[in-house]
């Protein structure tokens, strides 16, 4: 058996508020989360926000960090698991 070391990845990330917009309808949010929201690979099914991922729709919590990942794929990241998964690249 051989052992492994992930190779560093950077990523982008943002965490999750119940919105994407300010009262003013200004987008808050990075500029791929506004196009994927309109393709509609992040939709809201009622108050509940979604990801539409290959392997089905993944619910996207109020504090979870939805993750672009290095193939521009999307998925939601719990925060304890975000915290101790990634640092912030100054």
């Amino acid at each position: 058996m051989a052992s492994y070391v992930k190779k560093p990845v950077v990523i982008e990330a943002f965490q999750y508020d119940g919105d994407f917009m300010n009262r003013d309808g200004t987008y808050y949010v990075p500029e791929w989360a506004q196009t994927a929201l309109e393709q509609g690979t992040l939709h809201f099914d009622g108050p509940e926000l979604q990801i539409r991922t290959l392997e089905g729709p993944l619910r996207v919590s109020v504090g979870d960090y939805i993750i672009k990942g290095v193939q521009n794929e999307l998925y939601p990241c719990k925060p304890d698991i975000f915290r101790q998964t990634y640092s912030l690249l100054e």
